[in-house]
C-alpha cells in the first residue's frame, strides 16, 4: 500500500486550481442510465471513485472513457439489471444505479452498498421513497430487487426524514420516468443535488423547485444523453483552506464557487483567517495560531460533515478549548486517536469532541481510516514538527486527485512512497 511521507512544518504559500467535485459526477454518471445515447461531462477529476463507478456502469453494459477531464458514457447497449456484490460492497455511492435501472430497465437488483468504515448508514430512505412510486422492493440474501409494478411507477409524494442527499438523488432520478406528479419533500439541498436536478433537466427533466427543499417533477418525459460541467469541489477547497488555518502561509484559489464554501469560510474567519474573495476566487491567509472555535456539522448550507475532520486539525493547534458536535454522523470520530499520536489533545463524549489546543504537533507514523480522515492527518503532517507517516493513502485518492502533488506545488514537503 502506498504512504505519505512529510517533513513539517512548512507553510502553505501559492495558488491553487480547485477540481471538479467526486460528490457531484457520481448521481451524474447514474443519471446517464436514464437514457440511450452518449452523455458528456466536463471538469472531472481523475478519482478511484469516479474510475469505480465507470467499472459498475461497464458491468451493466456502458461502455465509459474519461480522458483529459471529458468523461464519456456511452449506455446504448446498457441493458444490464444487476449491479453486484463485488463492486458495490466496495463504495457506498454505487446505490445511485438503484433508482434510474428501476426507471428505466423496470427492474434492478442492486447489493446492498459498502463503503467508509465509520457508522451504519442505512437505505431505508432509498427504497421508501421508491415505494412511494409504487416500486415492488424485496431484500434477497443482500440484495436490493426492485421492479416496476404493472402500468409502471407512479408518481406519488414522500418526504426524507431526516434529509438525505443519496436518497434525494436516487428517488429524483426515478420520479422523471414515473407517470404524473411527484412532490418531494425536505430534499436535500446540497450544490451536488441541485447540479444533478439540473442536469436532468437540462436533458429534458420537468422538475420545479431545483435548490429548495421541495422538488416537484412531471412526468414521464424521454431524457437525452446529459451535457454538464461538474461545479468546484467545495470540500477540496475548505480542506486546502483548512491546511492554511492549520499550517500558516497565504494561498489563493482558483475556479471556486465562493457560494458553496461559505459556510467553511465562516468559521475559517472565525478562527482568525483573514479571507477575501471575487468572482470564481478565493485568498485565504493565516499567521500564528488560529483561535478556537465552536461547530455543529448540519446538512447544507450548515457546516459540512465532510470538513470535520479537516477543521479539527486546525482546532489541535488553536489557542484555546474547541467542540465540534457532528450532527451528521456521531460515529465520524475515527481520525482522533490517529490525531492524538500527533500531539492533539481531544476528548470524545458520544457525538461531541472537546478540542485543547496545543502549541504544535509531533510528527508519527498514522493511519488514514476514512477519505476525510486521510486529509486531516496530511495537513497535521505538513504543521507537525519532524516526519509524518501516513498509511493507507488509497483513501484519499477516492477523493483528492494528486492532493500531494498539489500540496507540494504550495510549498509542503511531502512525497508518496509505493509499497514494493
Amino acid at each position: 500500500m502506498d504512504r505519505f511521507v512529510i517533513e513539517g512544518p512548512t507553510r502553505l504559500e501559492g495558488d491553487l486550481a480547485v477540481g471538479g467535485a467526486k460528490n457531484a459526477v457520481l448521481p451524474l454518471m447514474a443519471g446517464a442510465l436514464l437514457s440511450r445515447g452518449t452523455s458528456v461531462i466536463q471538469n472531472v477529476p481523475d478519482l478511484h471513485d469516479v474510475r469505480f463507478f465507470m467499472t459498475i456502469l461497464e458491468g451493466l453494459g456502458a461502455r465509459c472513457s474519461l480522458v483529459g477531464g471529458e468523461l464519456r458514457l456511452d449506455t446504448r447497449e446498457a441493458e444490464g439489471r444487476e449491479a453486484a456484490y463485488d463492486l458495490v460492497r466496495k463504495m457506498r455511492a454505487s446505490i445511485y444505479v438503484l433508482g434510474p435501472l428501476l426507471a428505466f430497465q423496470g427492474e434492478a437488483r442492486v447489493s446492498l452498498p459498502g463503503g467508509c468504515a465509520w457508522g451504519p448508514r442505512p437505505v431505508n430512505l432509498h427504497l421508501e421513497g421508491l415505494q412511494a412510486l409504487g416500486a415492488e422492493i424485496a431484500l434477497d440474501r443482500g440484495y436490493i430487487h426492485a421492479r416496476v409494478p404493472r402500468g409502471g411507477l407512479l408518481g406519488g409524494r414522500f418526504r426524507f426524514e431526516p434529509v438525505s442527499v443519496g436518497a434525494t438523488c436516487n428517488v429524483l432520478m426515478a420520479a422523471v420516468l414515473a407517470r404524473g406528479e411527484t412532490i418531494l419533500e425536505n430534499c436535500a439541498v446540497e450544490p451536488e443535488v441541485t447540479q444533478l436536478a439540473v442536469g436532468l433537466r437540462d436533458a429534458g427533466a420537468r422538475i420545479e423547485g431545483v435548490g429548495t427543499p421541495t422538488l416537484r417533477v412531471q412526468g414521464p418525459v424521454t431524457i437525452a444523453p446529459l451535457r454538464q460541467t461538474v461545479i468546484a469541489d467545495r470540500i477540496e477547497a475548505g480542506t486546502f483552506m483548512a491546511g492554511v488555518a492549520l499550517a500558516g502561509g497565504r494561498v489563493r484559489l482558483t475556479g471556486v464557487d465562493t457560494v458553496h464554501v461559505a459556510p467553511i469560510t465562516a468559521v475559517l474567519r472565525e478562527m482568525g483567517c483573514g479571507i477575501t474573495e471575487a468572482a470564481d476566487e478565493l485568498v485565504i491567509a493565516s499567521e500564528g495560531r488560529p483561535v478556537a472555535t465552536e461547530i455543529t456539522t448540519r446538512p447544507y448550507p450548515g457546516f459540512p460533515t465532510d470538513m470535520q475532520a479537516q477543521v479539527m486539525a486546525a482546532c489541535a493547534v488553536a489557542d484555546g478549548t474547541s467542540f465540534i458536535c457532528e450532527g451528521i454522523y456521531a460515529d465520524r470520530f475515527t481520525h482522533v486517536a490517529e490525531l492524538q499520536r500527533l500531539g492533539a489533545e481531544i476528548r470524545v463524549d458520544g457525538a461531541r469532541a472537546t478540542i485543547f489546543g496545543v502549541e504544535r504537533l509531533q510528527g508519527a507514523p498514522v493511519m488514514a481510516s476514512d477519505l476525510r480522515a486521510s486529509a486531516a492527518l496530511v495537513l497535521a503532517g505538513v504543521a507537525a514538527e519532524g516526519t509524518t507517516t501516513v498509511n493507507r493513502v488509497y483513501h484519499i485518492d477516492r477523493g483528492y486527485e494528486r492532493i500531494e502533488d498539489k500540496l507540494a506545488g504550495l510549498g509542503a514537503r511531502i512525497r508518496r512512497v509505493s509499497a514494493r
